[in-house]
């Protein structure tokens, strides 16, 4: 395990995944009855906002801890993916008000930008080809066959 390995990228995608995880624990709406969180109004956007913190840790883990980059760049792919959709359901949190909302709170916000954050570290991670990261795998030598 390496904190070494971590690069902007990386660090982006992480902060955005501790966004959202952050934002799910705040109110997100203020309603005339009073204010509602993530979890009152759970849906699939709540879902793929999990989904795209999820995949940010991954990305982060599996960078700080795979000896080649094959398992980083597959989770940076899924990162993206999950990061555009995680911020089109931010987006959509944003623009729909449930049960009659008059207005939005920091949560609301906060994983809008904790959304947005997870596609942009990964698409980050994913376009950065830095392999000295990596150090090289030494194969083990072998002995010549007889004959």
């Amino acid at each position: 395990m390496s904190l070494k390995r971590i690069r902007l990228g990386e660090s982006a995608a992480l902060i955005g995944a501790v966004c959202v995880i952050v934002a799910l624990t705040l109110p997100w709406y203020e309603t005339l009855e009073g204010r509602l969180d993530a979890w009152s109004t759970f849906g699939p956007a709540v879902v793929l906002l999990m989904l795209g913190a999820l995949a940010a840790l991954v990305l982060a883990v599996a960078t700080m801890t795979e000896r080649s980059p094959a398992l980083p760049v597959a989770a940076a792919v899924w990162g993206t993916l999950f990061g555009i959709l995680a911020t089109i359901a931010a987006v959509v949190r944003v623009l729909e008000r449930p049960d009659n909302a008059v207005s939005l709170c920091a949560g609301a916000w906060l994983a809008l930008a904790g959304a947005v954050l997870v596609l942009v570290g990964s698409w980050q991670a994913m376009r950065d080809e830095r392999t000295g990261l990596y150090p090289p795998v030494e194969p083990e030598p072998r002995k010549p066959p007889l004959g």
